[in-house]
């Protein structure tokens, strides 16, 4: 019989779920801790139909690898980039993720949230939600205020990590 010792670990895999669009310190500030977290994190773009989103996918997967691969890699952890249709806890269990990864700015987060894992845990009861409150530099930074901001010439240097900045300059000039 193997002892404890020499068995492996299972290794943890993470799922961090947004439209990113564009990504924000925010979100890095949420992937810094889910690297504390997981051997592998996949950051996974929802794909909604319905939606007009600022940046295509191919830029946004662009932005998540160059702003994301070096902090995961600094943390040990194996990172990718997906993007994904339908409900998150199917694409959890296609890509064997186990924790959820959740980012919270305040209790009106919480409320939503916390009624999203009760339905996402009755659906599929292994993939856990984990909710990693945000530090308090990035709590107010939303992507919809981001691309408002930027829209209207408004400077979002403090906001948005400095590849995403220069995309969005690139977007609205003129």
């Amino acid at each position: 019989m193997d002892s404890p010792a020499s068995t492996p670990a299972p290794r943890r895999i993470a799922i961090y779920a947004g439209s990113f669009d564009p990504m924000t310190n925010g979100h890095l500030d949420v992937v810094r801790s889910a690297c504390r977290l997981a051997d592998e994190l996949i950051l996974a773009i929802g794909i909604h139909p319905g939606k007009a989103p600022l940046f295509p996918v191919e830029e946004r997967l662009a932005m998540l690898d160059e702003v994301c691969a070096p902090v995961a890699a600094e943390a040990g952890v194996r990172l990718r980039a997906i993007t994904f249709s339908g409900l998150i806890v199917h694409t959890a269990e296609r890509e064997g993720a186990t924790l959820y990864i959740r980012g919270l700015r305040d209790g009106t987060d919480l409320d939503y949230e916390m009624q999203m894992a009760g339905m996402n845990g009755t659906m599929s009861p292994r993939l856990q939600t984990v909710f990693l409150p945000a530090t308090p530099m990035v709590r107010p930074i939303t992507a919809t205020l981001v691309r408002q901001i930027a829209s209207m010439g408004g400077d979002v240097s403090a906001f948005v990590p400095p590849a995403v900045l220069g995309r969005l300059k690139d977007k609205f000039k003129g």
